[in-house]
Formats: structure tokens, C-alpha cells, sequence
């Protein structure tokens, strides 16, 4: 298991709802293509792409853009964010 938790802060709402991308705080040692393989295992869904990002607290951040066919809605329904 790589992804630790979803973010549920503002700013990521945000991004759910206009980017159709969701955020999670992520293992320090994920790459890309593990975040990707497990959201898709996961949650059924199409990933676009994945972006990372190690923040000053030293937790590590994944930007998860769906592709059109998939919501980022639905997976922050099925994580209770919405």
C-alpha cells in the first residue's frame, strides 16, 4: 500500500471539483506508476496523470488527474470527502 490517506483540505476540494484531479499523502519511497496502479486497483477509475511532490514536513503529496471517462467525485464519495 502506497497511498496513506487522502487530502482533504480546501485547496483540494477545489481541484476535485474543478480539474477533476484528487490529492493523497502518499509512502515517501511511491513512484508515479505505483500511486497510478493502485488508484486504478483501487477505485476502478482511468488515470491521466500523476504528480508528486515532497513537502517541507517531509510528507510526500500526489496529484492524481483522472482521465474523462473516470470522476474524481466518485472517489472522494467513496472516501467520504464530499
Amino acid at each position: 500500500m502506497f497511498i496513506i490517506g487522502p487530502l482533504k483540505t480546501e485547496k483540494f476540494i477545489q481541484l476535485i471539483e474543478l480539474q477533476n484531479t484528487i490529492g493523497f499523502r502518499v509512502d515517501l519511497k511511491a513512484t508515479k506508476n505505483d500511486v497510478k496502479g493502485e488508484v486504478e486497483k483501487l477505485f476502478s477509475a482511468k488515470v491521466a496523470d500523476v504528480r508528486t511532490c515532497v513537502t517541507a514536513k517531509g510528507e510526500k503529496h500526489a496529484f492524481v488527474k483522472l482521465a474523462a471517462g473516470s470522476k474524481a467525485e466518485d472517489i472522494a464519495t467513496k472516501l467520504k470527502m464530499a
